[in-house]
């Protein structure tokens, strides 16, 4: 429908497209930053990804370097876009900024890479930012949970918030175990999944 005026309709079509969009982001960044690891991974020489970081794969004069980057920085971008949506789809304010702030410090984390002689305040400012993101991935099916029980969603409640449990376990993990590439990489990987599994969702969604 076009107004009299002749602008532009804004109504229940536009509202979807833009939920539409918004969803593939949720999908697309993280299949970016898990596809980025395991390629990148698999394209590097002695690489062990149960016992070397992510970042790795991004250090300075590191030959995946660039491509590493690059998934570092689609995933930074496409979660802030999908953070609005999928806190208004599951009814859970508090998600938004959770995840725009993971979105946003793995924005950081490609612009401070690890250096190639590592200790100086570079790779500390590499490592704060990728903890705020660790802990806002982490905290996102946690703070997803009470909103689906709400909902009457008691299975999906229970998932997502075994999804948070996982990953903050896998994240003190992270912590106290040297070599621990395999427990971060699980503890990300599980709340990338649960944000394909709501974007999907969202898609599938029938609208009125």
């Amino acid at each position: 429908m076009t107004p009299a005026n002749g602008g532009t309709a804004i109504g229940p079509t536009t509202g979807w497209t833009a939920t539409r969009w918004a969803a593939l982001g949720g999908i697309a960044g993280p299949v970016a930053f898990v596809g980025g690891w395991v390629v990148n991974g698999l394209r590097t020489p002695g690489y062990d990804p149960l016992t070397e970081a992510i970042s790795q794969l991004a250090r300075e004069g590191a030959p995946t370097h660039t491509a590493m980057t690059a998934c570092f920085v689609g995933f930074g971008v496409l979660m802030p876009l999908w953070a609005r949506t999928v806190a208004r789809e599951l009814e859970a304010p508090a998600l938004r900024p959770v995840v725009t702030v993971a979105g946003l410090a793995t924005l950081l984390v490609a612009a401070l890479p690890l250096t190639r002689e590592p200790g100086g305040t570079q790779d500390l400012l590499h490592a704060v930012a990728a903890g705020t993101g660790y802990v806002a991935m982490a905290l996102t099916g946690l703070i997803a949970a009470p909103a689906l029980r709400r909902r009457g969603a008691k299975a999906a409640a229970a998932a997502s918030a075994g999804v948070g449990v996982v990953s903050v376990l896998a994240l003190i993990g992270t912590l106290l175990v040297d070599g621990s590439g395999g427990l971060q990489r699980l503890g990300l990987t599980v709340v990338d999944t649960w944000h394909v599994v709501v974007a999907v969702w969202v898609l599938r969604r029938p609208r009125t």
